[in-house]
């Protein structure tokens, strides 16, 4: 079943045993880059396949933003040939993914112990919410991951009740984190000749991700708390009122706060010692707010973006999503691209790893379930009877 269009991961077989977002997200990534990602699904498909609106036509886009370029089989784990048929899956994979509760597969003869007992050369990678230790019963969803993590702490108004993120950040998250175990452990087996467990879960994900916030506790001592759009260590850095709306404005050292100064026609500011400096204009940030917003009144913010970004300042438009797609393409970054052909095909968001040789692939869209059922359980035979007349 090797993909015929190649990629920098061609001829590596992912068996890929997870549902929801994180795992999907991580064997997306893997296929977009040439990986043969087989899609094992329950008899009732992926949750997500009926997370909508919204939707194109009967499909969840929820769904379809995670799963191209890979092949579905509906396997019923209880029902004893499909069984088979998920172990013999597992036995040939080079990679194994998963998001069962830990230890959930054991039952199944599909844990990582049982896999390789047959593929020592497996890299298996479990993802859990909270690790497979004394956090295994707790379910792992990302906005509880939000909630225990310190992020919704962080996020909202400092007076108003804290917010989650916009989007499952931290599925996300542990996804791409996935992804780099996966490839660290394959690499090490080219040294090796042997596979491993490669273990993520949200909430280590999650405190990672909070990298300064959750740095400033660990090195420091500090609780960060909420700010609403303020940083805690810069200013400004933040969004500013301009005549006709807000617009992010960013001076993230003394050179930039010059040029932005210089930009607003407020050139006295720079030599104000109570803003001389980022540890001055963060302390003063209250005393330094209002020169700023009265400056920036002057003009619309899209004629500041222009004059800021000519003087070398740091700023943005606070865009809608359908906006962000616009302003990438209008960079030329072809932001969507299709998975597969003709009336078949589903737009979606490019892969945004570029390399100078290799090519990521859109051939396949993301597929119906159990899709490629038989094709899939044809080659388990065929591989299973060329074995077995080896043996004989």
């Amino acid at each position: 079943m090797n993909d015929p269009t190649g990629g920098p991961l061609s001829g590596l077989l992912v068996a890929d045993f997870s549902r929801i977002l994180a795992g999907p997200y991580a064997t997306m990534l893997l296929a977009d880059l040439g990986a043969e990602v087989v899609k094992v699904e329950s008899p009732a498909g992926d949750d997500t396949r009926t997370w909508s609106p919204p939707a194109r036509g009967d499909r969840a886009t929820y769904f379809l933003s995670v799963n191209r370029n890979k092949r579905s089989v509906a396997l019923d784990l209880a029902d004893p040939a499909d069984l088979e048929a998920a172990r013999e899956l597992a036995g040939r994979a080079d990679v194994v993914i998963e998001n069962f509760r830990p230890g959930g597969l054991k039952r199944f003869g599909l844990d990582y112990a049982s896999v390789r007992a047959g593929n020592r050369g497996v890299v298996y990678a479990s993802i859990s919410g909270f690790g497979s230790g004394e956090g295994a019963a707790i379910p792992g969803y990302d906005l509880m991951v939000q909630a225990i993590s310190g992020l919704m702490s962080l996020t909202g108004d400092p007076d108003g009740p804290p917010f989650r993120a916009g989007i499952s950040v931290f599925d996300v998250i542990t996804g791409l984190h996935a992804a780099v175990g996966v490839l660290a452990a394959l690499q090490e087996r080219t040294a090796s000749g042997e596979g491993q467990h490669v273990e993520v879960n949200l909430l280590s994900s999650a405190l990672s991700g909070l990298v300064n916030q959750s740095g400033a506790y660990a090195a420091g001592g500090t609780v960060p708390y909420r700010m609403g759009n303020a940083h805690p260590s810069l200013f400004p850095y933040e969004p500013l009122p301009a005549a006709d709306g807000d617009l992010i404005v960013i001076a993230g050292n003394d050179g930039q706060f010059s040029r932005l100064c210089e930009a607003l026609g407020r050139p006295d500011l720079v030599g104000d010692p109570r803003f001389a400096h980022n540890q001055d204009r963060t302390a003063n940030r209250g005393e330094l707010r209002p020169h700023l917003v009265e400056a920036l009144a002057a003009r619309t913010k899209a004629e500041w973006f222009e004059i800021l970004l000519a003087h070398g300042v740091a700023c943005a438009p606070i865009n809608t999503v359908d906006e962000g797609v616009s302003f990438a393409e209008s960079l030329g970054l072809e932001p969507v691209v299709v998975a597969g052909d003709g009336e078949d095909g589903i737009p979606g968001i490019r892969n945004p790893i570029t390399m100078s040789r290799s090519t990521t692939r859109y051939d396949r869209p993301p597929p119906r379930l159990d899709e490629h059922s038989a094709q899939i359980r044809a080659w388990l035979r065929a591989d299973r009877d060329e074995q077995e007349g080896g043996r004989g």
